[in-house]
């Protein structure tokens, strides 16, 4: 697919999809829950729309009219033994959320997704899920897809420190404790995206939170409840750095979810100097309006504990980095390389095939700017957020074409992404 290139301005209003994380949820609760839920502007990528069709193999009822979802909730002890493997496709979330369901089933279920799915490892879930009762079984020593899972009702509670700062692992073990025969602890290594226990009390359940400590116990009821999905600030990234990086722009971006756990790039631009107002807010729907601006940028230092708020947007964030004076740095990102793709060295090759001057790192990434980009030949690899990344990097080119290869991974999240694109430069 060839980019629009060279662009001289982009000027408009968007309404970014329903946001992901909260989209999955929305699912996943409605299922499990008991009676009727409602979800509004939920997002219809790819990922989402494989965990509808893997709660409706597992005998729920989801129906989509186009414009509302609706669950017929069934609680844990309604779901049926699926009757044939559970396709989970692209989704990371999908199979690793669903993993804490399944576990507290009294059936055996397999899960396999894409060429993609299959070599992202996923013993971070099923070494705890195992301690508590669970057999699982996948391939090679990092239990890759297709897994096999064996569950058990009344699962033991579990004390556990994540290893890794997960908002799937976490979630995979909050729906597990669930199902356990008392209450479970679960430590996180640092904070993150907190959808699911915002969502699990929206819902009627309990748990405690105390800093990195989640204090759940099991055998609570869920109740189905009407849930509006907020826009997806990982979506509204990639136009909130094409407005700062395009000459002459402006762009107003409605109801993007502003939850204090994802709004780590809103941080960065605006210790960069990014042009950036909020305004609209809605306390209840942590939802706001954000507008930016074309900026005059500075590289900044990007480490610790606002990575987790920020992990999805990291590689639009690099290509930020690269039209800003001076260098950034990105660390303590590891996480990077267990997503779609090894995210780390496919942004720096991506960028830097393009132009840039990006030296990957075992934990992130070093790059100078500012730099100017040519055209190149980009390939998505199969992973949604480097198709955007590229096609908004495109966007800056004088000389030369972007051609990109697996476009049609943008529609796991955005599959509206180019249209949109296209009102911004006429807009």
């Amino acid at each position: 697919m060839r980019l629009k290139s060279n662009v001289s301005a982009l000027n408009g209003i968007v309404r970014v999809p329903g946001d992901k994380s909260i989209s999955h949820r929305s699912i996943i609760f409605g299922a499990i829950s008991q009676g009727k839920t409602v979800v509004h502007d939920i997002l219809r990528g790819e990922d989402v729309l494989s965990t509808m069709q893997v709660f409706r193999d597992l005998g729920v009822s989801v129906m989509d009219d186009g414009q509302t979802v609706t669950i017929e909730g069934v609680g844990f002890k309604g779901l049926k033994a699926p009757q044939n493997a559970l396709d989970m496709g692209n989704s990371g979330t999908s199979i690793r959320l669903i993993s804490g369901v399944l576990a507290g089933q009294d059936f055996t279920s397999e899960m396999f997704g894409d060429e993609s799915l299959s070599k992202r490892p996923m013993d971070r879930v099923t070494i705890p899920l195992r301690q508590m009762g669970v057999e699982i079984s996948g391939q090679t020593e990092r239990d890759l897809p297709p897994l096999t899972l064996s569950g058990k009702r009344n699962l033991k509670p579990i004390r556990y420190h994540l290893p890794v700062a997960s908002a799937q692992v976490k979630s995979a073990l909050i729906f597990a404790a669930l199902q356990a025969d008392g209450e479970s602890v679960i430590v996180e290594k640092e904070l993150t995206r907190n959808h699911t226990e915002d969502m699990l009390r929206q819902f009627g359940g309990q748990l405690e939170v105390n800093g990195k400590e989640i204090r759940i116990r099991g055998g609570q009821t869920l109740v189905g409840q009407t849930v509006i999905v907020p826009g997806d600030i990982s979506s509204a990234a990639f136009w909130l750095v094409a407005g700062l990086i395009v000459p002459n722009s402006k762009i107003i971006l409605k109801n993007v979810g502003i939850n204090e756990t994802r709004t780590g790039i809103i941080e960065v631009i605006q210790s960069m100097g990014g042009r950036l107002s909020i305004t609209e807010v809605d306390e209840v729907a942590k939802s706001a309006t954000l507008t930016v601006e074309t900026s005059e940028l500075h590289g900044v230092e990007i480490a610790g504990d606002i990575i987790p708020r920020l992990i999805d947007e990291l590689p639009i964030i690099a290509l930020l980095a690269t039209q800003a004076q001076g260098q950034s740095i990105i660390r303590d990102a590891e996480e990077l390389k267990v997503k779609e793709t090894d995210r780390i060295q496919v942004v720096a090759d991506a960028l830097n095939s393009m132009g840039a001057k990006i030296t990957p790192t075992d934990d992130g990434m070093i790059i100078d700017g500012k730099t100017e980009l040519h055209g190149a030949r980009i390939d998505t690899f199969g992973d949604h957020r480097i198709g955007m990344m590229a096609a908004i990097a495109a966007l800056l080119v004088k000389s030369g074409e972007v051609e990109l290869d697996r476009a049609e991974a943008i529609n796991t999240s955005y599959p509206s992404f180019f249209s949109d694109l296209e009102s911004l430069i006429h807009g």
